[in-house]
């Protein structure tokens, strides 16, 4: 029977969060060549049937999947070379490492591939025409992105707010003059979006045969130096000169005493209205087609965002300004109306938000590692999370639980004592993090998500990222080896035990 998203939570469940970049290669980063397959099997060998990642986009310089060059387009670290190879379109040579970058890479194998066209062979006609296929169903953002990518390039990676003003400004004479001018390189980047997209949608048939499904995320705004921002500046809050005078972020809370100011622009809600939120709609549409479920991350952002004057700092000296996520979200399920979306909502969280998320019957966020504060009301403590909830030991923005519990208090660890063994047991060694795991596990949230680092029982070196840093982020991968000795094998067990299989 064919999967429906509808259906997706309304039976427990049980996943696992990994991004792409985090899989074993012989790169320099995860891709989704077979490593990828093979971590679907390994899903499904424990019971879990969720694999979440982080945002797939491309990123800039910083590698932050929350910060893209584009809203739709994908990230090409992600493509897999030695797929590429099986294809015929590259060498054994081309793999060794030692020819080329895998930009260049790509290059050749778009020449490959078009001089592949010139064969009669029946699946290389076939190739060409999902190719031309693909451009004509994507070209409502792939063609604005591959000439804005095309023209970074031009400009050495500057910014659009950087290039001369008739390409800053897209005045129209220059852009189709241009584009005649770069219609190789616009060629190049399209067909690598094709390779990213047919490889993805591979994996996720191949998960779907595996009863795993994908969870994806999306940041919630986009980045200034972006395809959507130079392509619709009018969707978004800009002065006459294209320049952000307010950016986004959020005031001081658990990840940052200054707060997080990201830099992103303000949407300009009212524009957006107009024509029926089509940006957004066309957005989600797109990540509809490549994950089963897709996080909205800052959700409490459709409700009202923090904004913070362009010229400060921190984000200490900003102000909500209300977002019309009621309208947004209506246009979204009217368009989408099978789509599974889940909430993130941690932080500062009004009851508007939260009627927001409830009247759509969105799943929220749970997080154990924030549950210990020595409150009994606390929302995130097992005893109280809803059945409509999605709960993790950490996220990606956590330690690992072995980091974590490391730095908790007496009163904290008494209070996690007692939560896994009871009060009226007598104190006993906890066994982290494999007793957090079975707390998210046994609680009654409708999906358990668990991140990899906490199914190997790594430390804090092995964390993904640190809010309100800049560097050392986003590079951490794991190796098979590491399951040797990591309570992986019990967690399927315990997946089984709480009816999550």
């Amino acid at each position: 029977m064919k999967r429906t998203n509808l259906s997706l939570l309304a039976q427990r469940r049980a996943g696992v969060l990994l991004h792409i970049s985090s899989l074993p290669s012989a790169y320099y980063v995860g891709d989704l060549g077979v490593e990828a397959f093979r971590f679907v099997d390994f899903l499904n060998s424990i019971g879990a049937t969720v694999w979440q990642t982080l945002p797939i986009n491309m990123p800039h310089a910083d590698n932050s999947p929350y910060q893209c060059l584009s809203a739709f387009a994908g990230n090409p670290d992600f493509i897999s070379l030695e797929n590429l190879q099986t294809q015929g379109l590259l060498s054994k040579l081309d793999l060794s490492g030692l020819i080329s970058t895998k930009t260049l890479l790509l290059e050749k194998a778009y020449l490959a591939f078009i001089a592949q066209a010139e064969t009669s062979q029946v699946s290389s006609i076939r190739a060409q025409q999902a190719f031309k296929r693909f451009c004509k169903r994507q070209a409502h953002w792939l063609n604005d992105f591959a000439l804005f990518l095309a023209l970074r390039n031009k400009f050495n990676q500057a910014g659009w707010n950087f290039w001369p003003d008739s390409y800053k400004n897209r005045d129209a004479k220059v852009l189709r003059q241009i584009r005649k001018e770069l219609a190789h390189e616009i060629a190049v980047i399209q067909f690598t979006q094709y390779v990213f997209f047919s490889q993805w949608l591979a994996l996720k048939a191949y998960a779907a045969s595996k009863n795993v499904y994908l969870f994806g995320d999306i940041p919630i705004f986009v980045a200034y130096d972006s395809a959507d921002v130079w392509a619709q500046p009018h969707l978004f809050k800009l002065d006459v000169d294209k320049n952000m005078a307010v950016v986004a972020g959020v005031p001081p809370d658990y990840f940052s005493v200054t707060g997080q100011r990201w830099g992103n622009p303000h949407y300009n809600w009212q524009a957006m209205a107009q024509d029926g939120y089509s940006w957004w709609v066309s957005r989600m549409a797109t990540q509809n087609a490549l994950f089963d479920i897709v996080r909205i991350d800052h959700f409490r952002g459709l409700e009202a965002a923090w904004e913070i004057p362009a010229s400060e700092d921190t984000a200490i000296n900003g102000q909500w300004v209300l977002a019309p996520g009621d309208a947004l979200l209506a246009a979204i399920k009217t368009a989408l109306p099978k789509i599974c979306l889940v909430a993130e909502d941690l932080g500062i969280i009004t009851a508007e938000v939260d009627a927001l998320r409830e009247k759509y019957n969105l799943p929220g966020m749970k997080i154990l590692q924030f549950a210990f504060s020595g409150n009994d009301d606390n929302p995130y403590l097992p005893a109280n999370i809803e059945e409509n909830s999605v709960v993790y030991t950490g996220t990606h923005d956590n330690d690992t639980t072995v980091g974590w519990y490391v730095t908790l208090n007496a009163e904290q660890t008494q209070q996690l004592e007692r939560c896994i063994h009871g009060t009226d047991s007598e104190p006993s060694q906890l066994n982290i993090p494999e007793d957090l795991i079975q707390l998210a596990l046994e609680s009654n949230a409708i999906l358990a998500i668990l991140p990899m680092q906490d199914l190997l029982a790594l430390d804090t070196n092995h964390r993904m990222n640190t809010p309100g840093t800049c560097s050392g982020n986003w590079h951490w991968r794991f190796n098979w080896h590491q399951l040797a000795e990591s309570p992986a094998e019990k967690i399927s067990e315990v997946i089984i035990r709480t009816g999550r299989s």
